[in-house]
């Protein structure tokens, strides 16, 4: 019997819906979350954004495919040309400034999650890393379409964080996700019972790592 993305998020379905409506995730949502806490989250975010091109560096590595190397070669150029850059800006938007950004220490949430998905990817194969990684590029994808479920998202001018809404909504990064649900049904597929407990693990424990950094940025925590 195959497996695909689902099965994971119900092997670990209290965690995972504990990270799509975190508290944090909620008040960014009706615009009752402290600016300061948004803050604190946008400086760590991209930190966390130069470890997750690192990942896939490890990618490209770990690629047995041309496919799959390409792959890997795109999501890192798509982080280090382009997201990294709106991210900055953001973060400028947010009276954060770039020489700011370069000198942040890293938050211990930051710290274990980030080392967590390099060391899962470099003791196992490319489907764990994509696994560990599954949280943050499905997750937000997700968090985004939540919120838009919600009756009480408020969106415009009224929620100032409104753009971060709109960036994990828009086509681009929604497409970005349907390819990566895409590319890890597909091997989810062919993989045994015991191999799903050991991806369902990597999972939950990626999961995990995401909600403590949601309540990092709640409680500004170093």
């Amino acid at each position: 019997m195959g497996y695909c993305f689902t099965d994971l998020t119900n092997a670990c379905h209290d965690e995972w819906r504990a990270y799509i409506e975190h508290d944090f995730v909620r008040q960014l949502g009706t615009a009752t979350l402290p600016e300061a806490s948004f803050r604190h989250y946008l400086k760590q975010d991209y930190l966390f954004l130069i470890h997750f091109a690192r990942a896939y560096a490890l990618a490209a590595y770990k690629s047995p495919t041309l496919a799959d190397l390409r792959q890997a070669h795109e999501g890192m150029k798509a982080i280090v040309d382009v997201e990294l850059g709106m991210h900055v800006g953001f973060c400028h938007e947010w009276g954060i400034r770039e020489a700011e950004l370069a000198e942040l220490p890293e938050a211990r949430a930051t710290l274990a999650y980030t080392r967590y998905v390099l060391d899962t990817g470099s003791r196992g194969d490319l489907l764990d890393l994509h696994v560990a990684l599954a949280p943050c590029l499905v997750g937000y994808g997700e968090i985004a379409n939540w919120l838009n479920d919600q009756p009480t998202t408020v969106r415009g001018a009224q929620n100032p964080f409104d753009a971060w809404i709109g960036m994990y909504e828009s086509e681009e990064f929604q497409s970005a996700m349907r390819a990566e649900l895409e590319w890890l049904n597909a091997r989810l597929a062919d993989v045994s019972p015991a191999r799903f407990n050991e991806l369902s693990k990597i999972f939950r424990d990626a999961t995990r790592l995401e909600i403590d950094f949601w309540q990092m940025g709640l409680d500004l925590t170093d």
